[in-house]
């Protein structure tokens, strides 16, 4: 049962940050923690894979606190959280021979996250007055989740 959650909060961290998660995941299988080989998802563990997911979720951060930014809700952004949840959670659905049930599961969770991100996202921003602070709160939530996934995954 356990696994069923950590592969919908490998999802559900890619509606929040689109590429933490699968950054999480490449660096997870790259040290061995998800073993991949041998899979279709075996590129996840090369070095190069996870060197370039974290080069392009830390752009994302950045990117993320300024104000030209789109919602997450519009199609690109929205179909790139769900295609990134979706490879995250099958990367550790295939470490755990569940390959299709990670693609699912991390669909769903993505769609998740990103309804509730949004709505967290307003809620931390009413509450701190601060859109850059409530951003930067969402940022600290996705880290950790996307840790706690590796952790339950390995």
């Amino acid at each position: 049962m356990l696994i069923v959650f950590v592969l919908f909060l490998f999802g559900f961290v890619a509606g929040l940050r689109a590429l933490t998660s699968p950054a999480g995941a490449s660096w997870a299988a790259h040290l061995g923690m998800l073993t991949v080989t041998g899979t279709s998802l075996a590129f996840m563990g090369s070095k190069w894979t996870a060197l370039i997911f974290t080069v392009l979720a830390i752009g994302e951060l950045i990117n993320d606190k300024l104000p030209k930014t789109p919602s997450r809700k519009v199609p690109p952004q929205f179909i790139a959280r769900i295609l990134m949840g979706a490879l995250a959670g099958g990367t550790a659905g295939a470490a755990h021979s569940v390959l299709g049930y990670g693609v699912v599961l991390g669909i769903l969770g993505a769609v998740s996250g990103t309804y509730g991100g949004a709505w967290l996202r307003a809620k931390l921003t009413e509450a701190t007055k601060s859109a850059i602070g409530a951003a930067l709160l969402e940022d600290a939530l996705a880290i950790v989740l996307v840790i706690t996934a590796i952790r339950g995954a390995a």
